[in-house]
């Protein structure tokens, strides 16, 4: 009777706890959803063809598309050649944002992509593989009457890929080809009110340069932002969630360290988890509202690199710490293999990163694709860590087959066991199976959530209510993950409680004749973790 009441009670407080964690899963969905906006604004801007007659094109005047001080304007290419303007001559100028606005630090970061116009014209047709050169140059501001403060020059070339569905005749002169989008620029900060984009296409006979690329007749910018408004819910949310996990973590470790034992591995790999869910979560994001700090987008990869290489380590040494009679546990050195890709394929993928992001520190227009070098160097990176990726989940695979298979031969053992050692063996399967779920559970919630952001249209509308599917994604999985590590460190602390005689050391001995090796990660000195006193099945007198 005592032993159903306890079992009764431990049920009853594993299903509070995990009913509390499904409605803060609940709210951190809910908050994308209803309160954020739209992670990102896509604004499109179409270039002015401005007339810089200037000597050499010296390049401290910007041309501005409008305003009190705008460019001699050009309707088209035609009126060009009827005033004997020259190709050099003419520069596409776009101001960022439209007017009558401003950017804002809210606004994180921008992503620029670019499209050609190019029209069909028998003497002068788009050549097969054709490259296009660009002199481009960015400049800020702070106000309207400010001079132009330049960032940024560079001469980049991009590589058109383009098709004519039309036979090539002289009826389908005027008609425009159908051009990939280029990669153009990015920047990590939104730190000025006014932007100014000023883009060249030098033209040189001689040395090939912008010959064989068609008629261009516009250039088009497509602007990609972060929304200030979900900057904010942002924010909040790592605001939030940077003390609870600190809490957490403070109280797990200290119920460590008061035990008369060393930590065991899989407690310090848990601990290490919950520092890579801080270090994500630890807002520094509010410094680049006051400050031009354009390495933020790189420094986010970093930490998302490292929490995403740590998650996978804890699989693996999850699993491994519950096979219960093997010999290697509790060391690191005994999983190289396993955790061996995880290092080899985080490299890869922080080398290509640098070589992306970390150039665009300098060169905002730089783009690792845009050359043939760069294109294999980049490929290289991504497969030699997908082979990594596919090794780690095989290495996966295999343990948690072996373990499920290690627990079905203790459990028709389990009878035949003392009650501490019983208790012990039926604490490991439940625990492993229980955090297995809610693994599972939180990889398929992952895997779901983003499906539908990239099928729907992003956002859904029932009557007056707006649900943002894309906000509600960000804040629903980064709010999941965080549950995850903090449940993982609340079920695996240490507890200290003393739970009876049987659990003594005469108990618990090999004196029984039982050859089984208890792990390393419970001991009867110290008493169980949370999550085996929830799964005790024996009354305590």
């Amino acid at each position: 009777m005592a032993g159903a009441i306890i079992e009764n009670m431990s049920t009853r407080k594993l299903c509070i706890v995990g009913g509390i964690l499904l409605v803060f899963q609940v709210i951190a969905f809910l908050v994308g959803g209803l309160i954020a906006p739209s992670p990102t604004t896509a604004v499109p801007y179409m270039s002015v063809k401005c007339i810089d007659v200037r000597k050499n094109h010296h390049k401290t005047k910007w041309l501005m598309p409008w305003g009190p001080n705008h460019c001699k304007k050009l309707k088209d290419f035609d009126e060009a050649v009827s005033r004997q303007i020259e190709a050099n001559d003419i520069v596409f100028a776009v101001h960022i944002p439209l007017p009558s606005k401003e950017m804002s630090p809210w606004f994180q970061f921008m992503l620029f992509i670019m499209q050609l116009d190019i029209a069909f014209k028998m003497d002068n047709d788009l050549k097969e593989n054709a490259e296009i050169t660009l002199d481009v140059s960015l400049a800020y501001r702070d106000d309207m009457f400010d001079d132009w403060e330049e960032i940024a020059h560079a001469m980049e070339i991009r590589k058109l890929k383009c098709t004519f569905g039309s036979p090539k005749t002289v009826e389908s002169e005027g008609r425009h080809y159908d051009c990939d989008f280029l990669p153009f620029m990015e920047i990590g900060s939104v730190a000025h009110k006014y932007y100014l984009i000023n883009i060249r296409l030098p033209v040189n006979d001689r040395k090939g340069i912008n010959v064989g690329i068609g008629e261009i007749k516009d250039i088009r910018l497509v602007g990609i932002h972060q929304n200030g408004g979900f900057t904010k819910v942002w924010f909040a949310m790592k605001t939030f969630l940077t003390p609870s996990i600190l809490i957490i973590m403070v109280w797990y470790w200290r119920r460590i360290t008061l035990m008369t034992r060393a930590p065991v591995l899989l407690e310090k790999v848990i601990f290490a988890l919950g520092i890579s869910m801080t270090f994500i979560n630890i807002p520094v994001e509010w410094f680049s509202i006051g400050f031009d700090w354009t390495w933020m987008l790189l420094f986010g990869d970093i930490r998302q690199g490292i929490f995403y290489a740590m998650l996978l380590s804890f699989w693996i040494i999850f699993c491994g710490e519950h096979m219960m009679d093997q010999n290697e546990r509790n060391r690191l050195s005994g999983y190289w293999k396993q955790v061996g890709p995880i290092a080899v394929g985080s490299f890869c993928l922080f080398i290509f990163d640098m070589c992306e992001r970390g150039v665009q520190l300098k060169n905002p227009f730089y783009s690792i694709w845009t050359t043939e070098v760069g294109t294999e160097l980049a490929m290289a990176f991504i497969i030699v860590a997908g082979i990594c990726l596919c090794l780690y989940f095989l290495f996966l695979c295999f343990m948690v087959f072996q373990v499920f298979r290690n627990i079905s031969g203790k459990q028709s053992s389990l009878p035949a066991m003392s009650k501490a050692r019983r208790l012990h063996y039926e604490g490991l399967i439940f625990r492993f199976k229980f955090l297995m779920l809610i693994t599972l559970a939180c990889a398929a919630m992952t895997v779901i959530f983003f499906i539908v952001s990239q099928v729907t249209e992003g956002h859904w509308k029932w009557g007056d209510i707006t649900i943002q599917v894309n906000s509600a994604f960000f804040t629903g999985i980064y709010g999941m993950w965080n549950l995850y590590v903090f449940a993982l460190m609340f079920l695996y602390a240490p507890s200290h409680k003393n739970y009876g005689d049987d659990q003594s050391n005469g108990d618990l001995g090999v004196n029984s004749g039982e050859e089984l090796q208890l792990t390393t990660t419970i001991t009867h000195v110290d008493g169980p973790t949370e999550i085996y006193k929830l799964a005790r099945k024996e009354a305590q007198e």
